[in-house]
């Protein structure tokens, strides 16, 4: 895999707070080799070494995304979900940004049904057809219409299981952390000083709390596959 530059600045990372980790008390040891500093009580991320992960983070999507690959990104706590919507939008990747449901991997034929019955109403919709039913009818179907755009409108275009997984707070995607680890689905995490760094492919230690912090590294990140996309439309 080609090292690139991707522009990862320190100072930009220390103005949106990317360093900022838990407090010292809500800790996990093995991030350890991750932690600079304790600063008022809070531990301080060290930033070269996670320029050093987001970086490789970079070098993989890109790579990836070079070759067609597909990307899943999942972020469901309020701060991450606009984030996660618009980053995967623009770097045209698969989202969930509610909630995820237990099995959505694991269980990929359930899924699949899900999906195939999303898609069929909202082509329903699209057509008129729903107006056409009785009010109940209707009014039931819309219901479900609604329930499935909530929870899988991120993935409606999802035909098999993602390539990447890219995960926004470890605590929070757990269940989708250890899907992809059944699955053998390689993942990229940002970890906070609370998490496991040896549980994601590429752990890249940052603060998960501050909207600054997740949207710097969802930047960096879709614009490496943006990169890539690009590269891959150029040389099919």
């Amino acid at each position: 895999m080609t090292k690139r530059y991707w522009n990862i600045d320190l100072e930009e990372m220390m103005k949106a707070g990317v360093h900022f980790g838990h407090g010292t008390r809500k800790w996990n040891p093995k991030m350890a080799p991750y932690i600079s500093a304790k600063r008022k009580g809070i531990h301080i991320i060290n930033l070269t070494r996670t320029a050093r992960f987001l970086s490789e983070a970079c070098d993989l999507v890109f790579d990836a995304a070079s070759r067609g690959k597909q990307f899943l990104i999942v972020g469901t706590k309020n701060k991450a979900a606009d984030l996660v919507a618009w980053a995967a939008i623009r770097a045209r990747c698969h989202y969930v940004n509610k909630k995820w449901l237990g099995g959505m991997l694991t269980n990929w034929s359930t899924t699949e049904t899900r999906l195939h019955k999303f898609r069929d109403l909202r082509t329903e919709q699209k057509t008129g057809r729903l107006r056409r039913l009785p009010k109940r009818d209707a009014a039931v179907l819309k219901r479900q219409l609604s329930h499935l755009q909530t929870y899988l409108g991120g993935i409606k275009y999802m035909t098999g299981l993602p390539d990447i997984v890219i995960i926004i707070d470890q605590h929070e995607e757990y269940t989708a952390l250890q899907e992809c680890i059944t699955l053998g689905i390689p993942t990229i995490s940002l970890i906070d000083t609370n998490c496991d760094p040896d549980l994601a492919d590429i752990s890249i230690p940052a603060n998960d709390d501050a909207i600054s912090s997740i949207r710097l590294i969802l930047n960096k990140l879709v614009f490496a596959i943006r990169e890539g996309r690009s590269s891959y439309i150029r040389n099919p």
